[in-house]
């Protein structure tokens, strides 16, 4: 019998733990990586319990538990003590980020239960291909926008590496300065997340790149592998000074990418209505969805 004293705070040290479970059962959500999880425990604590090869995630929103499916092989027994669990200790949603094979599993055992649709947390992914060579008419406006801005600045482009690392976290001053972080409560959040991951860039295995023109940083990529056919594009940062600067990022980091994965996931719109629709304006190949269960559901 598990109960939430059981769960443990997940912490850079759990890092290789998360990398060995996911190696065995590959995630496709960004939602389940362990960066995506680490890096904003400052906004919303995580919790983790590894157990006879499942991996179970709790974390706390608005004072309240919220419980994942169980990640890993299926075991009936666990799900049915996490579904429990979060029927007694959770708060309005008390399931969330249910993936669709997971969906698809809970229904079949409990299909009393109903599973409704999370939108605003559906992750884009794209042909690594299509985002760095604009195919066709499709990308046409895409294309224009990035001929404009090779035309007008002489850029270039550097992996993010201790030698520039210094002014990588400058630039990010400047980019928070600009976007007046201290203003939004979850812009801060992310500025928060964002050092967490440069402080521990190496140990996290996190890559990215950088675009300087005029020899300062105006831009900024990061990524990492969620499994071995696609990359995820944690954040994605740049100035405003520069007309086309956020195509141009978007290229150069996909143009890296293609080289070895077919798939560029670039997270959720977070129901942001601009966001969705810079998103969609750059043709999905297809979503990764995401699901969750209400208390009245139960």
């Amino acid at each position: 019998m598990i109960g939430l004293e059981d769960y443990k705070p997940v912490t850079l040290s759990l890092r290789q733990k998360f990398q060995d479970h996911y190696a065995r059962f590959p995630q496709t959500h960004s939602e389940y990586m362990f960066t995506s999880i680490v890096s904003w425990t400052h906004y919303m604590p995580a919790y983790c319990l590894f157990r006879e090869n499942v991996l179970l995630l709790m974390q706390i929103k608005d004072g309240q538990p919220q419980f994942r499916p169980p990640v890993g092989e299926r075991n009936e027994h666990l799900l049915k003590e996490v579904l429990d669990m979060a029927k007694k200790e959770g708060g309005p949603c008390p399931v969330i980020a249910v993936e669709e094979p997971a969906r698809e599993w809970i229904g079949s055992l409990y299909p009393s239960i109903r599973i409704a649709e999370d939108r605003d947390f559906f992750d884009y992914v794209y042909l690594s291909r299509d985002l760095a060579e604009l195919p066709g008419k499709p990308y046409l406006t895409q294309r224009n926008h990035l001929n404009r801005f090779r035309k007008k600045y002489e850029y270039s482009v550097e992996q993010i590496a201790p030698a520039n690392m210094e002014d990588t976290l400058r630039f990010l001053q400047r980019w928070c300065l600009w976007r007046d972080c201290e203003s939004e409560p979850m812009l801060e959040a992310e500025r928060e997340a964002i050092l967490f991951c440069m402080e521990h860039y190496t140990e996290m295995g996190l890559s990215g790149i950088v675009l300087r023109i005029g020899g300062e940083i105006q831009a900024l990529s990061v990524y990492e592998p969620i499994n071995p056919e696609t990359a995820v594009i944690h954040f994605e940062k740049a100035l405003p000074d520069f007309e086309g600067i956020y195509p141009a990022i978007n290229n150069e980091a996909a143009k890296i990418l293609a080289e070895k994965y077919r798939y560029i996931n670039r997270e959720s719109d977070l129901g942001i209505a601009g966001l969705r629709t810079a998103k969609e304006r750059l043709h999905p190949d297809h979503m990764e969805k995401v699901y969750f269960i209400s208390r009245e559901d139960m």
